[in-house]
C-alpha cells in the first residue's frame, strides 16, 4: 500500500465519501474485487446508510474511525462501548481493490487501541458470520478466539444466518 494513510475519528464530512467504500466492500459484484465480501451470500440491499453512519459519529458510546488515503477515505472500523470493560468492533471494511495490503490490520489495531484507551475497555468481540471461515481465521490470527456463543444474523433471511462470536482480551 504505497499512499501515506491516517487513521482517525471520522466526522460528519467524511461520510459521504465513506458510505460507497462500505458498500463497494460488502455488497454487489465490485465486493468480489476484494476477499471479506457478503456478494455470495444471499444479502440483498445497502450495508448501512448515511442516517446510521451519522447516528454512530454523533453517539458518545461509539467512534468511527475512518482510514484516509491521498484521494478520500478508503476504509473504516466501528468501536462501541458496551460497559463493563467490553468493546464491540465493527463495521470493518476496506476498499476492495486495497485489500490484502495490511489495512485492515492496521484497523483493527486502531479499534483495539480506541476501546482500550476511549472506553478503558479490557476486551473486544465481535460477530462473524459463522460460513465465512476465512474471514474467522483473519481475525484468529490477530488473537481473537471463537466463544461459542451464536447470535442471529441482523436481517431475518431464509434460510437464516448464524453468526460466531468472538472476543479478544485487550
Amino acid at each position: 500500500m504505497p499512499e501515506t494513510i491516517t487513521i482517525r475519528p471520522a466526522t460528519r464530512d467524511d461520510l459521504p465519501a465513506l458510505h460507497p467504500v462500505i458498500e463497494r466492500a460488502y455488497r454487489g459484484e465490485t465486493a468480489r474485487a476484494g476477499w471479506t465480501h457478503e456478494a455470495d451470500l444471499i444479502i440483498e440491499g445497502t450495508r448501512t446508510d448515511l442516517t446510521t453512519l451519522t447516528a454512530i459519529v454523533d453517539d458518545p458510546a461509539q467512534r468511527l474511525l475512518v482510514a484516509i488515503g491521498e484521494n478520500g477515505p478508503i476504509g473504516c472500523v466501528q468501536v462501541i462501548s458496551k460497559g463493563d470493560g467490553l468493546a464491540y468492533l465493527g463495521l470493518l471494511c476496506v476498499n476492495p481493490g486495497l485489500q490484502d495490503a495490511g489495512l485492515g490490520k492496521r484497523l483493527v489495531t486502531a479499534a483495539e487501541d480506541c476501546a482500550r484507551d476511549t472506553f478503558g475497555a479490557n476486551a473486544m468481540e465481535m460477530t462473524v458470520i459463522d460460513r465465512r471461515r476465512e474471514l474467522i481465521a483473519f481475525y484468529e490470527r490477530r488473537g481473537y478466539a471463537v466463544s461459542g456463543e451464536k447470535r442471529d444474523f441482523p436481517i431475518a433471511l431464509d434460510p437464516p444466518l448464524l453468526m460466531d462470536v468472538l472476543v479478544k482480551p485487550l
